[in-house]
């Protein structure tokens, strides 16, 4: 980890770390440098379709908006504080594609989520919080949500219809076959090969050594289930 690194890990001040202006202007240049950004930007009309467009300006204080300004304008001050706020309230559906000059905010977003988790932002680590469990079951089984990983606590920003399936998780038993309510492998039964091939994909991305950041104990659990699945397919890592 270097100087700057520890910056970023800093106690939380008025919601999110306060860090020097150099430790704020690395994160943006990481930013910028991202293949994508280039076809992600090309300059706002402040004509406001994406926020018209965004159904997440609609229930938080987000702008898509405000988003590609901040990144036109090179506002790293601002671009440091949506990293840590805003950027988490985004649902990345890319209504914001809609946008006349051809920007695209949701993919701005994109990066700058990638940049925060890849250096162990708070805000990141807060957002995945609830998370760790369906990345260790996508990771694992290859499938996604069961109804009993659905609890109130993990996922506050799912809104109070989460509460309808663990507090009448007994009708739910009543109404499914009882595997659904630990796997979803009876809805959905992924192949061995396809399992490896992810587990290769998110190797060789680095999307392994993202999560360490994020929760170092998932990250080891992972990387060992990952790699005697691999080297019992004959990849050597």
């Amino acid at each position: 980890m270097t100087e700057t690194d520890a910056h970023y890990k800093a106690p939380e001040v008025a919601g999110y770390a306060d860090v020097p202006h150099e430790a704020k202007l690395a994160l943006f240049d990481q930013v910028k440098a991202d293949l994508r950004f280039g076809d992600y930007l090309y300059g706002c009309y402040e004509c406001g379709i994406c926020v018209a467009a965004c159904p997440s300006a609609r229930f938080y204080d987000f702008s898509p908006r405000r988003i590609a300004q901040a990144a036109a304008r090179q506002d790293v001050d601002l671009v440091y504080q949506q990293m840590q706020e805003d950027i988490w309230e985004c649902s990345q559906c890319f209504s914001c594609l809609r946008c006349p000059r051809g920007n695209n905010p949701g993919g701005l977003v994109t990066i700058m989520r990638e940049v925060a988790v890849r250096n162990g932002l708070a805000s990141a680590k807060q957002a995945l919080v609830g998370y760790s469990r369906i990345i260790y079951k996508i990771m694992s089984t290859g499938t996604q949500v069961s109804p009993d990983m659905l609890q109130r606590d993990a996922f506050p920003d799912w809104g109070p219809e989460t509460a309808d399936v663990p507090d009448h998780l007994d009708l739910w038993r009543r109404a499914l076959p009882a595997e659904t309510m630990h796997t979803t492998t009876t809805g959905w039964s992924v192949a061995e090969r396809t399992l490896v091939e992810l587990y290769f994909i998110w190797l060789q991305t680095g999307a392994l050594d993202m999560i360490a950041e994020v929760d170092s104990g998932l990250h080891a659990i992972l990387q060992e289930l990952m790699e005697e699945r691999l080297e019992e397919e004959g990849i050597e890592l």
